[in-house]
């Protein structure tokens, strides 16, 4: 192999300690230093003695401030004022469990819902197997996961289905600028929203949750690709039904069908979003 054709990796690993642009893939394990020059320890790093080292497996992305390493893979990890979806595990007289596909349960209380709920009423609202959208309030320092109803964009789930993708994913299926989630609504007519814990909900027609669904079975699996939204968008449009209304129709049509929320979330703070061509290949399912 000659020396053009080596990857920035190997380059590194001589000695090279000049920053890279954010769109270079760059590969590192954990406990390599990181090209920081003057930039904070992000996500999925740490600092010893003036230096940034990597603390996983993951792709390098600098986002000034900030350098940061993108997990390649792992269980979703909740963080402060993260958007999930979570689903009834059990209903007890004051609070629910939700799973959110965490390392521990997320009890809702009834008092962090919209609703009037009177101690030992809580199945009148939810049932187990109910999905619904809340936000990561708080994380106390035994790991117990705090969540809660109340805001724009959270509620109740209300038909539609749940596909599951990789945590690390989700930076390409919202998109930049919610770009590739406003592709798959605007060519299926779908009803979407997105759980920084890897869950989409879809709802719409029969046909619309399919084509949706696969859009998103083509993220994860070229996630690693440049060009993602284009070869989505050509997918869904090859896709479609033959109607003189088209795609735009059909989303118009959808327009009416109430959901509890249509919210794409952020991916994280907004100094430590990750660009989403800078994500590189998922890993399988966890």
């Amino acid at each position: 192999m000659s020396q053009g054709q080596r990857t920035d990796h190997r380059r590194r690993g001589r000695g090279d300690s000049s920053p890279h642009p954010s769109r270079d893939r760059v590969l590192v394990l954990p406990g390599e230093e990181l090209p920081s020059q003057g930039l904070k320890p992000g996500t999925g790093t740490y600092r010893v003695g003036g230096k940034v080292y990597s603390s996983i497996l993951g792709l390098l992305s600098p986002q000034p401030p900030f350098v940061q390493v993108i997990p390649l893979s792992g269980r979703y990890i909740p963080k402060p004022n993260d958007v999930v979806i979570g689903t009834v595990t059990d209903c007890q007289g004051t609070f629910w469990l939700l799973d959110i596909g965490a390392p521990r349960w997320a009890p809702l209380h009834m008092t962090g819902t919209p609703w009037d709920v009177e101690i030992g009423e809580t199945e009148k609202f939810l049932h187990v197997r109910d999905s619904v959208v809340v936000r990561v309030e708080n994380l106390d320092p035994t790991g117990r996961i705090g969540v809660t109803m109340l805001g724009d964009g959270l509620g109740k789930l209300e038909g539609g289905t749940i596909v599951t993708v990789s945590p690390a994913r989700i930076p390409r299926v919202v998109g930049r600028g919610g770009s590739m989630v406003e592709t798959i609504t605007r060519l299926t007519g779908a009803q979407v929203a997105v759980g920084q814990n890897g869950r989409v909900w879809i709802n719409g027609s029969p046909d619309a949750i399919l084509r949706a669904s696969e859009a998103l079975r083509l993220i994860e699996e070229q996630g690693q690709r440049r060009g993602l939204t284009e070869r989505v968008e050509s997918y869904l449009v090859s896709t479609s039904t033959s109607t003189d209304r088209g795609p735009e129709a059909a989303a118009r049509e959808s327009a009416h069908r109430d959901a509890p929320v249509t919210r794409v979330p952020p991916v994280g703070p907004a100094d430590e979003r990750p660009d989403p061509e800078a994500l590189g290949p998922g890993p399988d399912e966890y």
